[in-house]
């Protein structure tokens, strides 16, 4: 589905806030209100718009220590590649995982309270994954920038 400049427009609306209701994108718009209901759920058919949802401050709920834990595989075979990646699913505090390439096969994004939680994380979840030869953890020191927004040329 190529998306054309109205679409573009909605889907920045929605990404800055997902609450607005279908009147006030109209009026940001110009369309009818039930063009906009239309245009959103063609978006949504076509999984353009997986879901809709909230993001949290990870202060205020206690998961701002942020680390990059680098996986290399005991053997980058099919079998083992899908053994982990079955397993890094289940793990809450892995909140992305990234098959790559170059000297890892894995980035992970992990999100606990502080370095206790992390050991604990490391110790009896991520090094309990068999399929696992060897980590290399990344501890962030600051964000420079975190954001969950396409923006359409």
């Amino acid at each position: 589905m190529l998306l054309d400049a109205i679409d573009q427009k909605i889907l920045e609306l929605l990404q800055q806030d997902a609450k607005q209701t279908t009147k006030q994108i109209s009026l940001k718009t110009n369309l009818s209100v039930t063009a906009v209901y239309e245009r959103i759920k063609k978006l949504e058919k076509n999984k353009i718009i997986r879901k809709h949802t909230v993001l949290l401050d990870k202060k205020l709920v206690n998961k701002s220590f942020t680390v990059f834990c680098h996986i290399k595989l005991v053997k980058p075979e099919k079998e083992i590649i899908r053994e982990f990646e079955k397993e890094i699913i289940k793990l809450n505090e892995v909140m992305e995982c990234f098959h790559v390439s170059g000297d890892y096969d894995y980035i992970l994004k992990v999100h606990v309270a502080d370095m206790d939680a992390f050991r604990e994380f490391m110790v009896n979840k991520l090094t309990a994954i068999k399929s696992i030869g060897s980590t290399q953890s990344s501890i962030s020191i600051g964000e420079v920038k975190n954001t969950t927004e396409f923006i359409f040329p």
